[in-house]
């Protein structure tokens, strides 16, 4: 494994801070497309299709990779 102080490289992730009304798009996995954020908690996140209308809430997952301006949301596959 190699001593801690080695200057080893480490990639970090962060939580994102989510908040309700938030217009998100998930670039990958089996939620990837266009979300509005309904609810927040400490441990899950609520979201909303916004083609289909359909709810879900699961654990908070997503970590912040970018931000993007769509010239047209929801988007089309």
């Amino acid at each position: 494994m190699g001593d801690p102080t080695d200057g080893s490289k480490v990639t970090v992730f962060s939580v994102f801070d989510f908040y309700p009304g938030q217009k998100i798009y998930i670039d990958g996995g089996p939620r990837k497309g266009d979300w509005e954020v309904v609810n927040v908690t400490e441990k899950k996140v609520r979201l909303r299709c916004p083609v289909s209308l359909r709810e879900f809430e699961w654990d908070r997952f997503c970590y912040r990779v970018a931000e993007r301006v769509f010239t047209t949301w929801p988007q089309k596959d």
